[in-house]
C-alpha cells in the first residue's frame, strides 16, 4: 500500500493522566468503534481518489494510443467503458460525501460509512481493472502506475473491514442486530 503508508506504535510503560484520555473508563471499546466508522469514511474517499487516478490515465492513454491510425479513444466500446469507469468515480464521491457531511453535523453516519466503504472499494477495483484493460500489455508494467493502482484497490477492499463485515454493519442498522 504505497499511497497510505500504515505503521505499528507500541507503548510499553507508558501512563496517561485521567485528563488526557479520550473517554471514560470503560468506553474504549464504543470509542474504537466510532474510529472504525471514521476509518470507513477515509478508506471511501481513497477509493474514489485511486478511481480517480486509474480512470485519468485511461483516458490520457486512450487519446494518445492510436490504432489504425486513430486513436483508440474514437472506438465506441472503449468510450462506453471510460464513461463507465467514470460514472463509478462520481457515484462514490457522492456516497461518501454524504457520508462526511453527515459526520460534520454530529448526525448518525456509521450506516452511510459502511455503504461508502463497501461501493466505493468495489467501484475503485472495477475501475482500475477497466483501467489495466485499457492500457492493454502495458497495464502490467510498472511503466505506467494502474498496476500498483489495482494491487491498491483489492487492498482498500479489505482495510477497515471486507464487504462482509461491511454488510453485517449496514443489515444492523437496517433491522436491527441478530437475534440471539
Amino acid at each position: 500500500m504505497g499511497g497510505s503508508p500504515t505503521a505499528q506504535l507500541r507503548f510499553d510503560g507508558v501512563r496517561v493522566l485521567d485528563a488526557r484520555r479520550l473517554g471514560g473508563e470503560g468506553q474504549g471499546f464504543a470509542i474504537a468503534l466510532d474510529a472504525l466508522d471514521s476509518g470507513r469514511l477515509g478508506i471511501a474517499a481513497c477509493a474514489v481518489g485511486l478511481a480517480q487516478a486509474a480512470l485519468d490515465t485511461a483516458v490520457g492513454y486512450a487519446r494518445e494510443c492510436r490504432r489504425s491510425g486513430r486513436p483508440i479513444a474514437d472506438f465506441q466500446g472503449l468510450r462506453f467503458l471510460l464513461a463507465d469507469m467514470a460514472t463509478q468515480v462520481e457515484a462514490g464521491r457522492a456516497l461518501y460525501l454524504e457520508a462526511a457531511r453527515l459526520r460534520d453535523e454530529g448526525r448518525p453516519f456509521g450506516r452511510c460509512a459502511a455503504m461508502a466503504k463497501l461501493f466505493c472499494t468495489d467501484a475503485a477495483m472495477r475501475v482500475t481493472t477497466d483501467a489495466v484493460q485499457v492500457l492493454g500489455g502495458y497495464g502490467c508494467t510498472a511503466d505506467f502506475p494502474v498496476e500498483r493502482f489495482l494491487r491498491e484497490a483489492k487492498m482498500l477492499q479489505i482495510v477497515e473491514g471486507t464487504h462482509q463485515i461491511q454488510r453485517v454493519v449496514i443489515a444492523r442498522h437496517l433491522v436491527g442486530p441478530e437475534s440471539r
